[in-house]
């Protein structure tokens, strides 16, 4: 990878954002989806923000590998998404989201080999809990081998919105797996 190509993707990720927010919060979504999920805006904010309307409650990663992102399929949740998860207390976005990639897909790779993007604000599950997500995204020229956890049956190098490999599961569509409708819009908007 270039110097060059490092700094086009959070260019773009970042480029989108900026185009993405909602003022004011808006009142129009930018995507939801079957799995109570609800992608209310994007904010292209300081790494250190701190929100008054809801907590900074998660992190997630784009990781590329040439034109390629990496998603993962979630047990529980029998889709495909980015890899992510919960800021445990004490942790930083950077931190949990190094430690998910890792835990998740087995991808290792140093804290500041990630790029943070911006805030993606979302309403999760029958509650409706509001929640900000910190984006990330990365490179890799060497991806690890998966071996298939507890949390994630399956981990594929997704090419654009290309249909995702079927999983057996709960939750199985015909004609493909499904996939976590944010993070369908994030994939889909921010390919580089």
């Amino acid at each position: 990878m270039t110097d060059a190509d490092a700094a086009d993707a959070p260019d773009a990720v970042a480029a989108a954002i900026a185009a993405a927010e909602c003022p004011g919060g808006g009142a129009e979504p930018l995507a939801t989806g079957p799995l109570g999920m609800t992608l209310l805006s994007l904010h292209q904010e300081p790494e250190n923000t701190r929100f008054e309307d809801a907590a900074v409650g998660y992190a997630i990663v784009m990781l590329r590998h040439g034109s390629r992102v990496l998603m993962v399929h979630e047990r529980q949740r029998g889709c495909w998404e980015l890899p992510g998860g919960s800021i445990e207390p004490g942790e930083t976005p950077r931190a949990a989201a190094v430690r998910e990639l890792w835990e998740e897909t087995g991808q290792r790779l140093p804290e500041d080999a990630l790029h943070f993007a911006g805030f993606v604000k979302t309403v999760l599950g029958q509650h409706r809990r509001v929640l900000y997500g910190a984006l990330f995204t990365a490179r890799t020229d060497a991806p690890q081998p998966f071996v298939p956890n507890s949390e994630i049956s399956a981990m594929h190098w997704r090419d654009g919105v290309e249909a995702m490999p079927e999983v057996p599961g709960p939750l199985v569509t015909p004609g493909g797996g499904q996939v976590q409708t944010v993070d369908e819009y994030l994939v889909a908007h921010y390919s580089s």
